[in-house]
């Protein structure tokens, strides 16, 4: 899972080396810019979200934290490490969440979660997510940090996002109109304890049926403790993490984003307004503002401010540049130019499925499936379902694609 790797625990000796110094000083100066800029020209609340995205990119990198590849490593390989590893950081978050969630406030803060209606959108959304993500190689999330790290295929997988999630827009209310039932939220119905329980009853039956195939296929586990620097204060400056520092931190940030924000994390909240921002750019005639899905509270403020005063591109950002800055820190930072036209084409093309769905189904890996989770919604169980059968038919039509 850990595909930055480090054989060598004299990190520091590496970054005096002039090329990986360079790429230092380059990531800390913008992060520090960024942070200047958005504190001047906003307020606290905006640095914040910054802030707290670039942590999360920094947690996402250093653990290789992701869902394409997990899902991968079990449909293809029988591995299932990474899936065991998002099943302790649901565990831990739904105990923090629970109950924060039922009594409604954080830190004096109204907090709400992710609970949606199960319908149509949802079952098909997160189907074409699951296709999406492995034809692109990565998830919302995920391209996030492989951006940051160097991985300029993210790129075109952003702009295919962008484009999608927008002309899903332009199509929500229709989609609005199929059949769905209403929401279903666990907490209220079961109250947290109970609700607690049935969860972490869920998480431990998946997380022991990964075990018991992974064994079966292969005899033992694999190991999900990284190699490489051996002292704790060397690991976690330049990495790899174990994939529990990883379910650890990211249960933590997405907690501290329910206190500041009123809500769990959401990814895919900010591919809509990228997509309207470039089309706002480029003058092009499609009267956005009237689309239904921008009338209601929020989005119609996200269309008109600025990037900088929307919190979900904010944390977006965070995340790029604080993944730049863990690889630049850790002397692992390498720009990866060569795509061959099939793989531009298939990030495309995957971006776009990406979008489109994540749009259309209350959202991506993280906002629809973790978030809905940890909101005690069953939408998010509806989600993960469709989205990893969709990730089964990806991975057949990555050969068709001739992709590897």
């Amino acid at each position: 899972m850990n595909t930055l790797n480090t054989t060598s625990t004299d990190f520091k000796t590496q970054l005096l080396e002039p090329n990986k110094l360079f790429w230092l000083m380059l990531s800390s100066a913008l992060l520090i810019a960024s942070a200047v800029y958005v504190f001047n020209e906003h307020d606290t609340f905006e640095l914040l979200a910054l802030i707290l995205g670039a942590a999360l990119g920094v947690c996402l990198l250093q653990a290789s934290f992701g869902f394409t590849t997990a899902w991968r490593e079990l449909i293809s390989k029988r591995r299932g490490a990474g899936i065991r590893a998002q099943m302790i950081m649901l565990s831990l978050s739904v105990l923090l969440f629970f109950p924060t969630l039922a009594s409604g406030e954080l830190f004096g803060q109204s907090v709400t979660g992710f609970v949606r209606p199960l319908g149509l959108s949802v079952v098909a959304g997160a189907f074409m997510f699951g296709v999406g993500m492995q034809i692109a190689s990565g998830c919302a999330s995920g391209n996030l940090y492989h951006l940051g790290g160097g991985q300029l295929r993210a790129i075109p997988v952003m702009a295919g996002f962008s484009a999608g999630a927008l002309w899903a827009t332009a199509d929500y209310e229709w989609w609005t109109t199929l059949p769905q039932l209403a929401p279903i939220g666990l907490i209220e119905l079961l109250g947290p304890i109970t609700a607690i329980g049935l969860n972490l009853l869920l998480f431990t039956a998946i997380y022991q049926f990964t075990k018991r195939l992974e064994i079966k296929a292969h005899g033992s586990l694999e190991e999900c403790q990284s190699t490489g620097t051996t002292s704790f204060a060397s690991k976690l400056i330049a990495g790899p993490w174990p994939l529990i520092w990883g379910a650890v931190g990211l249960t933590i940030l997405n907690f501290a984003t329910l206190a500041l924000m009123g809500r769990p994390w959401a990814v895919a909240l900010a591919y809509p307004v990228w997509g309207a921002k470039v089309a706002q750019w480029l003058e092009l005639d499609l009267e956005i503002d009237f689309w239904t899905y921008w009338m209601s509270p929020g989005r119609e403020e996200a269309l008109y401010n600025s990037l900088s005063q929307d919190p979900a591109s904010l944390m977006n950002g965070g995340v790029i540049l604080g993944a730049f800055l863990a690889a630049a820190i850790a002397g692992k930072f390498t720009l990866k130019m060569k795509m061959p036209i099939q793989n531009f084409l298939a990030s495309l093309l995957g971006g776009v499925l990406l979008g489109y769905g994540a749009t259309i189904a209350y959202g991506c890996n993280i906002g629809a499936f973790v978030g809905g989770v940890v909101s005690g919604s069953l939408h998010g169980w509806l989600w993960i379902l469709f989205a990893f059968a969709g990730s089964v038919i990806g991975l057949k039509l990555r050969p068709l694609l001739r992709l590897k």
